[in-house]
């Protein structure tokens, strides 16, 4: 069971994030952000550090997509400590912070949609969320013929 730490990032983090970032979007499972975004978006995103503190294995992040609704997104985990909780802690996390924001619903797209069902999400038709969310797409190698899965948890 994970047991490390979660906090806030912070501006000194943002090169490891990218560089978990870039792993997984290199196999295709998330979007790369490039340095400005993630410097830009810092304030979104959790780290998780297990004994060594200058160790980050996990991070996820909270946006505030419009005015009651939230995207939980880039969650990864090294694949060394997968499968061990951290994944799980890193999304009630967010899903905590989102409550205590005052967001209504929150959304994820993603390729692991039995991951996210554990914690509610249901699936939905990617056409009922609102257009600001699909910014990001256009940068992405697979817009605009999107495989990844619309899911929605609501409070």
């Amino acid at each position: 069971m994970a047991t490390g730490l979660i906090r806030k990032a912070r501006v000194a983090d943002v090169v490891e994030i990218r560089r978990i970032l870039q792993r997984f979007a290199n196999q295709g499972e998330l979007l790369a952000r490039t340095m400005a975004e993630l410097y830009g978006q810092v304030r979104d995103y959790y780290v998780y550090q297990e004994n060594d503190p200058d160790t980050i294995i996990g991070i996820s992040a909270l946006h505030v997509s419009w005015e009651a609704l939230g995207e939980l997104r880039s969650v990864a985990v090294l694949e060394p400590h997968q499968g061990k909780g951290v994944g799980t802690r890193l999304v009630e996390t967010c899903l905590s912070e989102a409550i205590t924001l005052g967001l209504e619903q929150v959304f994820v797209l993603t390729y692991r949609p039995q991951f996210f069902a554990r914690f509610g999400f249901e699936l939905v038709d990617k056409n009922i969320l609102p257009h600001i969310v699909w910014a990001d797409c256009v940068r992405c190698t697979k817009f605009p013929e999107c495989d990844e899965i619309a899911m929605l948890l609501k409070f």
